[in-house]
């Protein structure tokens, strides 16, 4: 047959482009398909927004730690608006890149939504587009708690965009988004107000990382509601909310935020008339090279739910690139993948976690470090900086770091290079650290704090 295109990727998100002219630099005829602004969730209304208003938040905390290097600090003033407006300014600009990018590399760029007609084609806008191979790309978007009065709340998408920054605002959550917008919103001043079900946010992370990271977010002005599930939600005056939680008790805030998860972004593409099998989070179900059950299908990204990062998403692309229009089959790795928390404390954390890893080796060893960051001794700052490393004993490789402190993760991305190297705790041991740096804790600890062995 004759198609209109040789690949249509779905969604113009990080995952999507790449694939889309990395697939058009291999000489393959590409569109792409997207209805809502080009960048997708991380440029537009994620990480690189979230990133932005993190450095901000960080802001008035900074100005009082200068006193301690001498500096006559006076009544600092801040602007929400000229904040949202720069931005703005900003995601615009990477807009635009993102969509030279794909014109300079000869990709068609259809505007609209698409959905499935059959497993060659699409309909987008009333018109029909036929390709040999798809590439769906089309994200997650946020999953709202089904409680009375949930039309109170707002997302992540909402929040970057408010006209002001409320007095008083509660985040409900305890994942990424939940305990980095709480640390956004606290440090730019509002009474802010964290609430999780659990006992400590980060679930899924190593323990003891939770702990200290728990015990560092105990010492800034957050107003912490653990073990708490809201179970409605009600407005009491034209501006302010009333959270009903499950033990009995209340609060009242001008604005509540829900970081309760996040689901694939399948709804409407019509998958089940392509032959595309979904999950029961209606993932996109893929094998290790992307491939859906529709042997010309493939999906990267979120919407698989499989690692969502957007460098993971990049990197799938790439792979499906290399393995579908190059010269091998390449399966994307998802061992020592990096990953980071712009909380305050920052979080960042490589392989696997210590309970992780007395499930897989027989033996191992754990050393850590707490100490206060060079940088914090002047303004006698009490953050404490924590470090972890988690070591096959019969290898002698690290199998798992993680870092709770002040740049945590521009600490990690080098060490999570030697960790995908196969470095050893020996060769960690023989290198020479930068003095002085926080960073050279991580190869100068020597003496273990545990062990395991499992007979």
């Amino acid at each position: 047959m004759t198609y209109d295109y040789d690949l249509i990727v779905i969604g113009g998100g990080s995952g999507g482009v790449r694939g889309a002219r990395m697939a058009a630099s291999k000489g393959a005829k590409v569109a792409l398909v997207e209805g809502s602004r080009m960048g997708g969730t991380c440029v537009i209304r994620g990480c690189v927004p979230k990133k932005l208003l993190s450095f901000a938040s960080h802001g008035f905390e900074e100005l009082h730690h200068l006193e301690g290097y001498g500096y006559e600090i006076g009544t600092p003033s801040f602007s929400w608006e000229k904040l949202i407006h720069a931005k703005d300014t900003e995601i615009d600009r990477l807009e635009g890149v993102y969509n030279r990018i794909l014109k300079t590399s000869d990709v068609t760029i259809l505007n609209g939504w698409a959905t499935f007609i059959d497993n060659h084609t699409v309909k987008v806008d009333e018109r029909e587009y036929t390709a040999e191979r798809f590439l769906i790309a089309t994200g997650g978007h946020v999953s709202i708690p089904d409680i009375p009065g949930k039309e109170h709340f707002i997302t992540s998408n909402e929040a970057f965009d408010l006209k002001d920054l409320p007095s008083q605002i509660a985040v409900y959550g305890g994942g990424y988004i939940a305990v980095e917008f709480a640390g956004i919103f606290s440090g730019l001043g509002a009474d802010t107000t964290l609430a999780y079900r659990g006992d400590r946010p980060l679930r899924g992370f190593d323990e003891e990382t939770r702990d200290h990271f728990f015990s560092e977010l105990e010492k800034k002005p957050l107003n912490l509601q653990m073990n708490k599930s809201i179970v409605s939600i009600e407005a009491t005056t034209s501006s302010k909310k009333k959270l009903n939680f499950d033990d009995g008790s209340a609060i009242e805030v001008d604005l509540i935020l829900a970081a309760t998860g996040r689901v694939p972004n399948t709804a409407g593409l019509n998958l089940e008339t392509a032959g595309v099998k979904v999950g029961v989070k209606k993932e996109i179900q893929v094998d290790a090279y992307s491939q859906t059950s529709q042997s010309n299908i493939y999906a990267v990204g979120d919407v698989t739910d499989r690692m969502a990062l957007t460098p993971v998403a990049i990197n799938e692309a790439m792979a499906f690139v290399e393995t579908v229009y190059g010269d091998e089959s390449k399966a994307q790795s998802y061992e020592f993948v990096a990953t980071a928390v712009f909380s305050n404390p920052e979080v960042c954390t490589v392989g696997l976690t210590e309970e992780e890893a007395r499930k897989i080796y027989r033996c191992g060893r754990v050393y850590n470090s707490t100490f206060r960051a060079m940088r914090h001794v002047l303004p006698g700052a009490d953050d404490k900086t924590f470090m972890k490393l988690v070591v096959d004993d019969e290898t002698d490789k690290v199998v798992g770091l993680h870092i709770v402190g002040l740049n945590a993760a521009e600490m990690a991305q080098g060490f999570a290079v030697a960790m995908k190297a196969g470095a050893t705790k020996r060769q960690f041991d023989s290198t020479v650290g930068i003095h002085p740096t926080s960073a050279e804790e991580i190869v100068t600890m020597r003496a273990h704090n545990r062990t395991w062995r499992r007979d």
